[in-house]
């Protein structure tokens, strides 16, 4: 398939706006899961056959093969009823806000086939936490559902960074009941002082506030606790890495997402005059080499969901190798086309059995 939709779909799709291309695709999923009967014929072609699939266990949760969506593609929770047809073992949606945001002006997305990459300044656009709080209510729970669903939570751009605490508690009040997993988003370069949530300081008292609302959730009958990860930048130094990785130690969090977009520009990029962050080929490596300092660091025991510059299995196996436990595509998709994912979960269980 991926070959038909590089040499047919795509150059259609590219002579698109990219964020109009983006919401088409979107919009083209709805439909798809509007129709289940032709959703379970699909995932019968691109889910892995239950002699070969091998489920992975980790977070407390079973994922059917080790592909998923990273945040940005699915922002308001709209598509993932219809992901697992196409072949994904989880789907992460967001980045989600307390607040309903707009996001950047646009343009705020741009490809550059030549390199694999994209730049974008999407900036948290989202329907905000208590709209999408009420999609998710008419939806499958978890537990119920063809595969995992992460909620990707964000600072609002009108708050305060020293209000963040309070307004990822609010998103993860109304949110946490239908996750599976929750991911703290403090590295994308998009949302002025984001990143200043991966100090130290601020990161202990974000990580106090979320995992005390947690236990507190947990407290409640009929309810558990829900696994929480956090998304770093691929742009922190190595001592930096350590001290989130005390941090998460700290407050024992189930995980780690790494990484996000970049605010380096390698090699073609230096002379690119766009603002935003860089993903796809050019953050293969970097990214890679952050799962394996931290898999090193922790000795293994940390587990981590491995994102950047994966566009062929080569590049998903070395995150693999790296020490990461689950993978997450989404620029990749975007150049290699809608069963990417099934092409990586297959390739992924040849190679490590």
């Amino acid at each position: 398939m991926g070959i038909y939709y590089e040499k047919l779909i795509r150059p259609v799709f590219f002579r698109r706006d990219p964020e109009h291309a983006h919401e088409q695709a979107v919009a083209a999923l709805r439909r798809l899961a509007a129709v289940r009967p032709l959703c379970r014929i699909l995932e019968s072609m691109t889910q892995l056959s239950p002699a070969m699939a091998r489920p992975i266990e980790v977070f407390g949760l079973k994922f059917p093969n080790a592909v998923g969506l990273g945040a940005g593609f699915d922002k308001n929770a709209q598509a993932w009823p219809a992901l697992a047809a196409l072949g994904f073992g989880h789907v992460e949606v967001g980045t989600i806000t307390a607040l309903a945001q707009p996001g950047n002006p646009r343009p705020r997305v741009f490809r550059y086939p030549a390199h694999e990459a994209v730049i974008n300044r999407m900036g948290f656009n989202n329907d905000g936490a208590e709209a999408i709080a009420r999609r998710f209510a008419h939806l499958p729970k978890p537990g119920q559902r063809r595969i995992p669903i992460g909620i990707n939570l964000g600072k609002s751009k009108v708050t305060a960074i020293e209000d963040a605490p309070q307004d990822y508690i609010k998103s993860f009040s109304l949110l946490a009941d239908h996750a599976d997993y929750v991911a703290l988003n403090v590295s994308s370069p998009n949302t002025p002082n984001l990143r200043q949530l991966q100090d130290e300081s601020r990161l202990r008292e974000l990580l106090a506030a979320v995992t005390g609302a947690n236990r507190e959730r947990a407290s409640q009958p009929g309810k558990a606790r829900v696994p929480v990860l956090l998304k770093i930048a691929p742009d922190l130094t190595w001592p930096q890495i350590d001290a989130v990785l005390g941090v998460i130690a700290e407050y024992g969090l189930d995980g780690i997402i790494a990484t996000n977009t970049t605010l380096a520009r390698p090699g073609f990029f230096e002379t690119v005059n766009e603002a935003g962050g860089l993903s796809g080929a050019p953050l293969r490596r970097r990214s890679t080499e952050i799962i394996n300092y931290i898999s090193r660091a922790t000795r293994g025991r940390l587990p981590i969901i491995g994102v950047g510059g994966i566009v062929d299995a080569a590049s998903a196996g070395e995150k693999i190798d790296a020490g990461a436990t689950l993978v997450q595509i989404y620029t990749g998709m975007i150049y290699r086309g809608p069963f990417f994912a099934a092409d990586l979960a297959r390739a992924l269980r040849d190679r490590h059995g």
